[in-house]
């Protein structure tokens, strides 16, 4: 056996000190090639594709990623508005595909879709009337492509507006819409979010913040102005309402940079449709309310962080115990503020799995 295992050993030794000398220089590109190789799929039934389609009338980036063909479709709902999932899904999305063929999308405005059109031109469509309708045309793609009777929603922070109303309207379309920051009344949300933020500054004598946050009282007002809600999310991410116990969102935000779907101009194009996209939609966005809302026909599950001080999880929470629907459930995220994914993926996974993926009929294998 000692044989045998120093003739492995001699036989690898000279290829690793081979593949060291030949090794070039460590860049940025190389990063990216390093995480696409490693998150390849080579299942024999996999997945693995990033295209463009045509949906509402633009050019629309998606990526659909999964190691069986026959797993349910899990289709991300990205927040923001304009702040797209696709770059930093390498963190956390690898393990979720041996369970569900995940669909990341860039929506109207966002990342590389917002790349792939004129902005004068999308600037007129930027509504949730018709970011709704390509919700619709996107679910009605997917199970028409790959041949899905259901798939599974999962809306984030702003996505999660999207992914209710979809819920609501059509929910013959879904095995269960999972609800992640879920927005629901977005004055009660703010509400909440910047008296706890507020009341954080001053347990912590924090004179800058507590001066900038009495400043822009009366908080919210419907619309919300957007200097306003800048200076309150400066100062919620820094007390741990968007990452609980994390002063910054860079950690995460700089993720992009090693992302092998983006391109440089792609990774441009997230602030200059983040600002294109809020600018449209922020009316709507801060008067969202789904409160009174509570009847569903499709089974509803919710992952609230209990920090959460971006969407409110309080008036989330509130909400749901309302909610009617053929099986809903409410999971808390006790060490999570807005990005479980993130902050808790092994605990995202262990209920995607558990909870979700069994209302398409399978279980976890």
């Amino acid at each position: 056996m000692r044989n045998r295992l120093l003739a492995a050993l001699v036989f690898l030794f000279p290829v690793a000190a081979h593949a060291a000398d030949a090794k070039p220089a460590f860049t940025q590109d190389r990063a990216r090639k390093i995480i696409e190789d490693l998150q390849k799929v080579v299942t024999p039934n996999g997945i693995e594709e990033r295209k463009e389609i045509d949906l509402g009338g633009i050019k629309q980036w998606i990526t659909i990623r999964g190691h069986d063909r026959n797993n349910p479709i899990l289709l991300f709902l990205h927040g923001g508005p304009a702040a797209p999932e696709m770059p930093t899904s390498w963190t956390f999305q690898n393990p979720w595909e041996d369970y569900f063929t995940v669909v990341q999308w860039d929506q109207r405005g966002a990342g590389k879709t917002y790349n792939a059109n004129d902005p004068k031109k999308i600037a007129p469509t930027l509504t949730t009337a018709r970011m709704e309708k390509d919700t619709e045309e996107l679910v009605q793609y997917l199970r028409a492509t790959y041949h899905k009777p259901k798939i599974f929603v999962l809306g984030h922070s702003w996505g999660s507006l999207l992914g209710i109303t979809l819920a609501h309207n059509h929910p013959e379309w879904l095995y269960a819409y999972i609800g992640m920051g879920q927005m629901i009344d977005s004055q009660a949300s703010e509400k909440d979010g910047y008296g706890a933020t507020l009341a954080a500054a001053r347990a912590a004598h924090d004179a800058a913040a507590v001066r900038e946050l009495e400043g822009i009282a009366p908080y919210p007002t419907a619309p919300l102005n957007l200097d306003k809600i800048d200076i309150e999310r400066k100062w919620s991410v820094k007390y741990g309402g968007l990452s609980w116990n994390r002063d910054s969102y860079a950690y995460y935000y700089r993720a992009t940079e090693l992302s092998p779907d983006y391109t440089e101009a792609d990774l441009d194009a997230i602030d200059k449709g983040s600002l294109l996209s809020l600018t449209h939609l922020l009316p709507a966005f801060s008067t969202f309310d789904y409160s009174k809302v509570t009847d569903f026909k499709c089974p509803i599950v919710i992952f609230n962080g209990r920090h959460d001080e971006t969407v409110s999880a309080n008036v989330t929470a509130a909400w749901f115990a309302r909610v009617h629907a053929p099986v809903k459930k409410l999971v808390w995220f006790e060490n999570s503020a807005h990005m479980m994914q993130i902050e808790e993926p092994g605990k995202v996974l262990v209920h995607l799995v558990e909870d979700v993926r069994p209302l398409a009929g399978v279980t976890s294998r």
